[in-house]
């Protein structure tokens, strides 16, 4: 029996090793290799650089603190938009905090301006606290205070809003909020 065991325990060691260096290192190695080769924007995270310095990304969203800006989602990452703690709140809908939560954020929405039916994602956080995107309804909704803050037209600031309202082929219409605000910031220069 001792001699099965050691017989059996060799080949269990090698292919333990064997796919370790296969799985754990030779391809994460082959895939970023061809992620660089095919699509370098994309595997070095889709940043996005002005005058020579990284001012965001295109797949993670930020936080807009001035009222000159379009707002993103409140997000759920951490003290917000900590990409090291991506996460969702798991505050279901009975949930008392998520309940006071969103009141807080729609009394602040309305402090700005926004009237009428409040767009569910200017005061619900996305699944991963990281969302860069909004519906064209929650970006239209924030037209006004953005155009009277910056003295522009509101005509001018909707139409840059529906200019950069994406469709998308599985989900809904969506904004990306770091490209309007530079499209914003280049209409006021």
């Amino acid at each position: 029996m001792g001699k099965d065991f050691t017989s059996a325990l060799r080949p269990a060691i090698v292919m333990t090793i064997l796919f370790a260096a296969l799985l754990g290192i030779a391809y994460p190695l082959a895939m970023t290799g061809i992620g660089q080769a095919i699509f370098p924007h994309q595997a070095n995270g889709s940043l996005v650089e002005a005058n020579g310095r990284v001012i965001g990304s295109e797949v993670v969203g930020q936080a807009f603190v001035s009222d000159r800006y379009f707002q993103t989602r409140p997000s759920a990452a951490g003290k917000g938009y900590d990409g090291l703690a991506s996460s969702g709140s798991n505050l279901g809908p009975t949930s008392q905090a998520l309940a006071d939560r969103v009141k807080v954020d729609v009394a602040k929405r309305r402090a700005e301006g926004v009237m009428g039916a409040m767009p569910a994602d200017l005061v619900t956080a996305s699944g991963s606290g990281l969302d860069p995107d909004l519906s064209p309804e929650a970006a239209l909704a924030q037209v006004a205070r953005v155009a009277r803050v910056r003295g522009l037209d509101v005509e001018q600031v909707r139409a840059l809003v529906v200019a950069h309202t994406q469709d998308s082929v599985l989900g809904d219409p969506h904004i990306n909020v770091l490209a309007l605000n530079r499209a914003l910031d280049a209409l006021t220069k």
